[in-house]
């Protein structure tokens, strides 16, 4: 596979730069099934070779799991940005090793504790560090910190702004799948960053009223995740047992996913299309992030990208909403 993407956008305020379609690597971290160590090599080196150049992870991810990976696969190659996050420490396991509660296919010999506090943002970045064999990291992101507003303010956004201003990270910011929170922290820190997912997609525009236009106004650079909606988008044709925001899709989100569907078919285009190439139209974000977890579906995520919907469908589309 040859180079085919152009890292020709701006990330954050730091000289970082991206394409328009980045890796997301929770599913190299056995994200609901489980991945071999050469299968997730392959995805990362298959998606290299095409030109992606940001590679997304956390501890959350396999219980450090997907960082291991993705440091060994991406080996010497120092020249792409990598981001992870903050918010949760991994610590030895009290007992014995069970299967993980939070949806990774991984024994949990080690158990996730909420931890926004500046010892905690640095001994989280350290243990990443060591997981991705790498001596720096360049975007780091407070994870999903919805019950820890007070925390993170005080302690991990401080934390973040020293390491920042010392060169030891570029850029940092938030990941979560709210955009009201994430709002005040564009509005109320010297972040430079945001990971919303699932916010901003073709099916759920909420981050358009609030996030978007902040990061517009505050020179905040956006990716956006779950832009399939955790499945319900995933398909041309939705059908009845479809997830959306990783619960059963209600009768009415099914029908308005059903909607989109068909008017994507009477442009000559499907549903997964449109809902990769939604996002990019704003001029806040500048990648989208799709997790990849095999050579083949880097590919099929590839093809999704290359040629743009026609311009009449957004209108319809949005008639359609």
């Amino acid at each position: 596979m040859t180079a085919a993407l152009t890292a020709d956008r701006a990330f954050g305020r730091g000289g970082l730069r991206v394409a328009r379609l980045s890796f997301g690597a929770a599913a190299i971290g056995n994200l609901y099934a489980e991945v071999d160590d050469a299968e997730a090599t392959d995805a990362v080196r298959a998606a290299l070779d095409a030109g992606i150049s940001y590679f997304d992870t956390a501890p959350h991810y396999g219980l450090g799991l997907s960082e291991r990976r993705l440091g060994a696969a991406l080996d010497e190659h120092a020249s792409v940005v990598i981001s992870t996050k903050v918010g949760r420490v991994l610590r030895p396991a009290s007992g014995p090793a069970a299967p993980d509660s939070q949806g990774f296919a991984v024994a949990a010999d080690v158990e996730r504790v909420w931890d926004f506090s500046r010892d905690g943002v640095f001994r989280s970045i350290e243990d990443s560090l060591m997981r991705l064999g790498r001596d720096r990291i360049d975007v780091v992101y407070v994870h999903d910190p919805d019950e820890h507003f007070v925390e993170a303010m005080n302690g991990a956004f401080p934390a973040l702004d020293e390491l920042r201003s010392q060169g030891v990270i570029s850029s940092y910011g938030a990941g979560m799948n709210q955009s009201e929170m994430l709002t005040r922290f564009v509005r109320e820190t010297d972040m430079d960053t945001v990971l919303i997912a699932g916010r901003y997609t073709v099916l759920d525009r909420g981050a358009a009223q609030d996030l978007l236009p902040a990061c517009v106004q505050r020179d905040v650079s956006v990716a956006v995740g779950g832009v399939f909606n955790s499945g319900i988008s995933a398909s041309a044709d939705p059908q009845p047992g479809a997830t959306y925001d990783y619960a059963p899709a209600t009768l009415s989100a099914l029908d308005r996913a059903r909607r989109l569907a068909a008017v994507c078919r009477d442009h000559g285009t499907t549903l997964p299309h449109a809902a990769v190439h939604f996002p990019l139209r704003h001029p806040a974000v500048r990648t989208v992030l799709l997790g990849m977890r095999s050579e083949e579906e880097v590919r099929t995520d590839l093809d999704l990208l290359w040629t743009p919907p026609p311009e009449a469908l957004w209108s319809d589309l949005d008639a359609a909403l």
